[in-house]
C-alpha cells in the first residue's frame, strides 16, 4: 500500500490534496477529513469510519490516519469513545457544549444556568458586523439579544449577529420554545457547527440599559468579550458581543 492519499474519490478531494502537497501527510488527511465534515458526510453525533477503513480509503497507513484523528480530537471536532469508535463532536455533548464559554465561578462550583431571549429581529448588517461576517453592508442578518443567568443572577448580556441567508426562520418564538444551548440549535436546525472562535476582551463600565438588565449600578466594571465564531472552512457564522459581570466569576483560558 502506498502511503500517499488517494484522490480518486472526487475532484474536490483531488484539489484538496493538491493544495496540501507540501504539508505533512497526516495534515493532508486531516484536511480531507475536515472536507468530509464540512460536506456533512458524517453528521454531528455520528460515528466516522474506522481508522482501518479510512486508511484504505485514502491509501495511507493506519498510523497516519490516527495522527490526523488525534489532532481533530484535540481540537474537539471529533470525540473518541473507548470501545465504541470516533464520533463527530456535537454541541449537544456536555464536553463540547460550553467550550467557548470561559467564565468560571470563583468557588469552582458549577452554577445552574438560565437563558432569556430578549429580542430577535432581521436587520440590515451594520458595516462592522458585515465585515466580520464577510457580508455586504446591505445583507440581512439576524440580531438577537440574550440574557444569561447563573443561579438566577443575571451575569451575561449577549448581542448576537448571524447571517440571515443561513439562519432563515430563526425567530424569537422558535428560540423561546428551545431549551438547549444555542450552538446545538444552530447545529441541528441549520446545519451549522461552530468549530472555532476568536475573541477580543476589554474592560468597560456598565451604563444605561445594559446596567439595568444586568442588575448592576452604572459605572460597575464589566468584561466585554467580542467573539467571532467559525464553521468548517473558516467561514464566519456568528458575531457575539457579551458584557460579563465578574463579581463572582473570572475569565479562564489555557495557553499552549
Amino acid at each position: 500500500m502506498s502511503d500517499k492519499p488517494s484522490t480518486d474519490s472526487a475532484p474536490d478531494t483531488e484539489r484538496a490534496a493538491a493544495s496540501a502537497a507540501y504539508s505533512p501527510l497526516y495534515q493532508q488527511i486531516k484536511g480531507l477529513l475536515l472536507q468530509s465534515l464540512d460536506r456533512g458526510e458524517w453528521k454531528p453525533g455520528e460515528a466516522i469510519p474506522s481508522e482501518l477503513e479510512l486508511a484504505s480509503r485514502f491509501q495511507v497507513s493506519q498510523g497516519t490516519v490516527r495522527k490526523a484523528i488525534d489532532e481533530l480530537a484535540a481540537e474537539n471536532l471529533l470525540l473518541r469513545r473507548q470501545g465504541k469508535g470516533t464520533f463527530v463532536a456535537t454541541h449537544h455533548e456536555a464536553k463540547v457544549r460550553f467550550r467557548f464559554l470561559r467564565l468560571t465561578p470563583d468557588d469552582g462550583k458549577q452554577p445552574v444556568s438560565g437563558s432569556q431571549i430578549l429580542d430577535c429581529r432581521r436587520v440590515k448588517a451594520p458595516v462592522d458586523i458585515a465585515r466580520l461576517l464577510d457580508l455586504r453592508a446591505a445583507d440581512i442578518v439576524v440580531n438577537l439579544r440574550r440574557l444569561l443567568s447563573f443561579d438566577q443572577v443575571p451575569t451575561i448580556l449577549d448581542d448576537i449577529w448571524l447571517p440571515g441567508s443561513v439562519f432563515r426562520g430563526l425567530t424569537a418564538d422558535s428560540l423561546s420554545r428551545y431549551r438547549g444551548p444555542l450552538y446545538a440549535l444552530f447545529e441541528s436546525e441549520y446545519g451549522v457547527s461552530m468549530v472555532r472562535a476568536e475573541e477580543k476582551i476589554r474592560a468597560m463600565a456598565a451604563a444605561g440599559e445594559p446596567a439595568q438588565l444586568l442588575g448592576v449600578e452604572p459605572g460597575t466594571p464589566l468584561l466585554q468579550v467580542e467573539r467571532v465564531s467559525y464553521t468548517y472552512g473558516d467561514r464566519p457564522m456568528e458575531v457575539r458581543r457579551g458584557l460579563y459581570v465578574t463579581e463572582r466569576f473570572h475569565y479562564r483560558n489555557s495557553l499552549n
